[in-house]
């Protein structure tokens, strides 16, 4: 099997999630398509070596219905050789399609594919795809729960309090607004409009001047869907030695709703000399694994330890880790589990402060990862997301 070399990665900025954001105006098609146009200006990439364009997409309809990946590949003027395909792995979808295009590389099935992920959460609501998770009988998701009550029920066998989520946001807040003001996030593209004029070039979410004592003061978000899901019977049942469950979670120590898109080229090393491309990373491995899927946000845990066994590594050897912050109690769990200091998780600030535009965020966190790995001179990264219905998901990267 031959290497898999990321030759470059770019993103949008992230943009509010609501109708008042800063990218509501813009269609999930023209965020894809604006994102793949300036991927290939950017490397001077004759396109018709394109074999195909995947992307992650978590909320499939509407306007992000069809098959988007094709459709924005043609819209940004790919040759009509690209095809493409648009994949679904909740969270996970935008490093899934990244893996997905490694993996064909790798192979030696595909030579070059484009990879990224989409999600307009302003246009297109999370949840307003409906589900194959629920029980139309009961309303009981099928295996699961909720995922804000799954990131309640793991702060607690896991004993974080209410204080380690908000001092671990707002670490993620001082990290990400010291990251935009002295321009780390080297990855992010302008997005314009139709007429050229600038509509956004940095992340519309950084919560400046954000203090522990205004996030302390936010009621917890998931109690509520706690009591309608049943999760203290639930909890009762599978881990008696619980009283009950400690809801710590809260807008601002969980990931904001955002808008947001991202763009990565993959191929093997000899289509990246025929085409003078020269490589920023190569993969070193990828994983997948299921988990508990009422805990649900543990996945992180046994698709890093594959990850690291795949690659013939330690937790030692990484430099660098993305650790995405759906919930504060993730990446907690993260160190905890593994023993990493929180120096080397999400240096530029992560999730709770930046946003989580489900289908793009795994794509977008790759590139933040080789942006940071690049500032500080280190040599390997890994990336990890956690995903619904119990899954998680990783890759590790090594620069060249």
């Amino acid at each position: 099997m031959s290497t898999a070399y990321i030759y470059d990665a770019i993103r949008t900025p992230r943009g509010k999630g609501k109708e008042s954001g800063a990218l509501y105006p813009v269609r999930p098609m023209d965020l894809l398509s604006g994102v793949l146009s300036k991927l290939s200006e950017k490397n001077d990439l004759d396109t018709s070596h394109v074999e195909d364009v995947v992307i992650g997409c978590v909320t499939q309809t509407g306007e992000q219905g069809t098959c988007i990946a094709r459709f924005a590949a043609l819209a940004a003027g790919y040759h009509e050789n690209a095809s493409g395909v648009t994949l679904n792995r909740f969270c996970g979808s935008g490093l899934e399609a990244v893996n997905h295009a490694a993996a064909m590389v790798a192979s030696g099935f595909n030579d070059l594919v484009v990879a990224g992920g989409v999600e307009s959460m302003s246009r297109v609501k999370m949840g307003s795809d409906g589900g194959a998770m629920f029980d139309p009988k009961t309303q009981w998701s099928v295996g699961s729960v909720p995922q804000g009550i799954s990131g309640d029920l793991l702060a607690t066998l896991r004993g974080f309090t209410r204080n380690d989520a908000d001092q671990f946001a707002l670490e993620s807040q001082k990290r990400a607004e010291l990251a935009q003001r002295e321009n780390k996030f080297t990855s992010i593209v302008p997005v314009h409009d139709d007429n050229g004029l600038l509509i956004l070039d940095k992340d519309e979410h950084p919560r400046a001047g954000t203090t522990i004592e205004a996030l302390s003061s936010l009621q917890p978000s998931f109690e509520f869907f706690g009591t309608q899901f049943g999760l203290d019977e639930l909890t009762k049942e599978r881990y008696p030695h619980l009283e009950k469950v400690n809801h710590i979670h809260t807008p601002g120590n969980s990931s904001g709703i955002v808008d947001g898109a991202a763009a990565v080229l993959v191929a093997s090393e000899a289509k990246g000399k025929e085409l003078g491309l020269k490589p920023r990373a190569k993969i070193r491995s990828v994983a997948l694994a299921g988990d508990d899927p009422i805990v649900m946000l543990s996945g992180p845990l046994p698709a890093t330890r594959r990850a690291l066994e795949k690659a013939n590594m330690n937790i030692d050897d990484i430099d660098l880790f993305e650790v995405n912050e759906a919930f504060a109690s993730v990446p907690l769990m993260f160190m905890q589990e593994f023993g990493v200091d929180h120096s080397k998780i999400n240096v530029n600030g992560g999730s709770i402060a930046l946003g989580h535009p489900l289908g793009a965020t795994g794509a977008m966190l790759l590139g933040t990862l080789i942006d940071a790995l690049e500032e500080h001179d280190l040599q390997t990264g890994l990336v990890t997301l956690c995903i619904g219905g119990g899954m998680g998901i990783a890759t590790i990267v090594e620069r060249v």
